[in-house]
């Protein structure tokens, strides 16, 4: 027998009904936060009209596991000073080759730069309206 109660179906609902912050105050504090620490080619994908999972896909790489760390402790320290907010769910931070932090609207993916290459989220995700954040300073 299937339960069809609503609080089981509010385990499958879309990321949209658990938002907090605007997708893109959030995108803007976390790549503010990434460009602090010398993340090397942040890419973001809107990937709201092709999956569930998340609005927008914050990609980036560092070439050390130092360096991963650093990045994702300064995205998570400034998104909980400017904005009150911490990631949902956080994985990898023990390899420090690929770090996930989920916003649930946002999914930040720093990864050492040979697995991102390696992973290719961006040919994976090719339909995806692309945008680079740069530092103009």
């Amino acid at each position: 027998m299937t339960n069809t109660s609503p609080q089981t179906n509010q385990q499958f609902s879309s990321s949209n009904d658990q938002k907090t912050v605007d997708s893109d105050k959030l995108i803007e504090v976390i790549g503010e936060a990434l460009l602090d620490r010398k993340a090397e080619d942040i890419t973001v994908l809107d990937v709201h009209e092709l999956t569930t999972l998340a609005d927008k896909f914050v990609i980036c790489h560092a070439n050390t596991d130092v360096q991963i760390k650093a990045i994702a402790d300064n995205v998570n320290k400034e998104t909980k000073e400017q904005l009150n907010e911490k990631a949902w769910k956080e994985e990898g931070r023990e390899s420090r080759r690929w770090v996930i932090l989920d916003y649930v609207n946002v999914v930040v993916h720093i990864f050492k730069k040979e697995l991102r290459e390696y992973y290719a989220l961006e040919r994976m995700w090719n339909d995806a309206p692309m945008r680079k954040i740069e530092d103009h300073q």
